[in-house]
């Protein structure tokens, strides 16, 4: 479908029309899923075109079993699918988008060098966001020339599960961009916290913490991986264990991010453990690998 047919609908801060995703790994597909599901138009844009190829089908995936759960109709997939679409470069996906969202690795170099980028081509209004999890917003927006249309929007993995969306506010981040940013994180149906631009913002920070602790007491024997998670979801009320979410979200990722915090922050409670550094080198990542403190290939 053309976006020639978004033409009819309002331009308002409260209506974000056409987003473009850049990046098509575990986060990107999920946040061009829930904007589709919201009535949005989504192009899809990775420097891999395979990586698109396994994204869409990773969304259609995960819309046929809404369906089969009862939780999607028919009628919703067949529109969230018609409503998203690859990119085949990066011009054609920034085309008239009120919309960006970087899902790239965490490295501030490659976020830098993307941003200075979609300075270049992204239509001059258009928002600019990051779905970083840690590094500056700020940082990332001095490599453009509108700092004031840089946030961070920090999705949450399975993004089209959880309902929180952390909104992070640089340091020149206009109140026009934050209005429409909190606006868009409603019309995806996500719950959005606002944060200053601290490193790990507050998710993270937390979040790392314990489950850097978790690795700590595996490591000295304390308990099982399981056990531990079982204390956290029944003790707690917790979800998912810090385990078990650490494989969820990458021991790869886990590790930059507690890398960066320490060095930023300082602190013995953020100082990777020597059990992430080890399984990191020897490729158990959590669940994109196959393995990592579970056995998902099991599962």
């Amino acid at each position: 479908m053309t976006d020639e047919a978004t033409q009819t609908l309002p331009t308002t801060p409260e209506m974000v029309q056409i987003v473009t995703v850049i990046g098509a790994g575990t986060m990107g597909h999920g946040i061009a899923q829930v904007a589709a599901m919201a009535g949005c138009r989504v192009r899809l844009f990775d420097a891999i075109p395979t990586q698109v190829v396994g994204a869409l089908a990773r969304v259609k995936d995960n819309l046929e079993k809404g369906v089969a759960r009862g939780k999607v109709t028919p009628e919703q997939r067949d529109g969230a699918l018609s409503r998203l679409s690859a990119a085949p470069d990066l011009a054609k996906a920034l085309a008239r988008c009120d919309l960006v969202i970087e899902a790239a690795p965490e490295r501030m170099e490659l976020k830098a060098g993307l941003f200075a980028e979609l300075d270049r081509s992204a239509p001059e209004g258009a928002v600019l966001a990051s779905n970083t999890s840690s590094l500056s917003i700020s940082e990332i927006a001095r490599a453009t020339r509108r700092p004031e249309r840089v946030i961070g929007l920090h999705f949450f993995n399975p993004v089209h599960i959880m309902r929180l969306l952390e909104v992070v506010r640089g340091r020149e981040t206009s109140e026009e961009t934050l209005a429409t940013a909190l606006a868009f994180a409603r019309q995806i149906g996500k719950e959005p916290i606002v944060v200053s631009d601290t490193p790990g913002f507050a998710s993270s920070r937390l979040g790392v913490v314990l489950g850097l602790e978790a690795m700590r007491m595996v490591e000295q024997g304390v308990a099982t991986p399981q056990d531990i998670d079982t204390a956290m979801e029944l003790g707690y009320n917790h979800p998912m264990g810090p385990l078990k979410l650490t494989d969820l979200v990458g021991l790869d990722v886990r590790l930059g991010i507690a890398e960066y915090l320490h060095r930023e922050l300082g602190g013995e409670q953020y100082r990777p453990p020597e059990i992430l550094r080890r399984m990191v080198a020897e490729g158990r990542l959590g669940k994109k690998t196959g393995r990592g403190f579970y056995d998902w290939e099991e599962r």
